[in-house]
């Protein structure tokens, strides 16, 4: 496994880390009791997966990560969760102590006295101002207080794929910022614009989340979403096959689109660590397997970045 430095918190994180929310929900929306949980945390504990992120709002994922970390070496794994500052416009909570209620849920439900890192999630560009004013003292609090080592926000990629909340934040307030969470991957490079730089810029943190989850793997879609990027011209007509139009990418050590997206995913100098939201151990095996290497062939590289990177949609 490989570990790389996450900005100014200087946490030494492996490259690839597990998440428990995604699709799955950490197997829950599968069927997956405890012990197959259990299983999964402890399999990436041993391959060297040393950050795992959740949510107070991935329904029970919290509850079941605490009881699958009991009796782990607390010093041997690092937590990001979040606080959902404004989960809908009529449930928007004003209240600053709403945040530190939230984590205390949390820790208690991670069986944990801390978190390395604490997000609000889905940082709009238009709630910049009242986030800050409102809650980051609230969050200071919490550090000070040693429940919360870290704070950041994580972006909502599906109503924001350019990330003008990371653009607004970065250029208003880099300073208070130690991580952020966003979705970069072949299909959605556009952080590599302007704020994967920013975020170099100014020591902050990337957690890539998503990179690998609903248009790779699944070839009809992949193959539709092509198709409309042609008929729309943000991709040239003849530049990929209809049929399986990353398929190119398999070759060398590069086994799958699977592989290779993970390893575009990682390439960036600006990611600390992509996150997986798998919940079977198989697939995340492979995953680590593909981030032995964690970095495509130069030409399919710049194929990609030629093919996709000016496109700022959700995908």
């Amino acid at each position: 496994m490989h570990y790389r430095t996450l900005g100014k918190t200087e946490l030494n994180v492996s490259l690839l880390s597990l998440g428990t929310g995604g699709p799955s929900m950490f197997g829950q929306n599968k069927g997956l009791e405890q012990n197959n949980q259990t299983a999964l945390v402890r399999r990436c504990l041993d391959m060297g997966i040393n950050l795992i992120d959740t949510h107070e709002r991935y329904k029970d994922s919290e509850k079941i990560l605490g009881r699958a970390l009991k009796g782990v070496p607390r010093d041997s794994y690092n937590l990001v969760t979040k606080w959902a500052y404004a989960p809908g416009v009529d449930d928007f909570n004003p209240d600053p102590e709403a945040l530190a209620r939230s984590v205390e849920r949390s820790l208690q439900r991670l069986r944990t006295d801390h978190v390395e890192v604490l997000l609000f999630h889905g940082l709009m560009p238009e709630h910049h101002d009242l986030v800050v004013d409102r809650y980051v003292p609230v969050l200071q609090r919490l550090k000070d207080e040693g429940k919360v080592k870290f704070g950041g926000f994580s972006l909502r990629y599906v109503v924001d794929p350019a990330h003008e909340g990371a653009l607004t934040a970065l250029g208003r307030t880099p300073d208070l910022w130690d991580v952020i969470m966003l979705k970069f991957g072949i299909l959605n490079q556009y952080a590599s614009k302007k704020v994967l730089p920013l975020a170099m810029e100014h020591n902050v943190g990337i957690l890539n989340m998503a990179a690998v989850r609903v248009k790779l793997p699944n070839p009809k879609l992949l193959a539709e979403t092509v198709a409309d990027w042609k008929a729309r011209g943000l991709v040239p007509s003849d530049a990929l096959p209809d049929a399986d139009p990353l398929g190119w990418l398999a070759t060398g050590d590069v086994d799958s689109v699977i592989s290779a997206a993970y390893k575009f995913a990682a390439e960036h100098p600006a990611i600390g660590s992509v996150i997986s939201g798998t919940s079977n151990i198989d697939h995340m095996e492979r995953n680590v397997a593909a981030l032995e290497r964690p970095y495509l062939p130069v030409e399919s590289r710049l194929k990609l970045e030629n093919l996709f990177g000016h496109i700022a949609e959700y995908a």
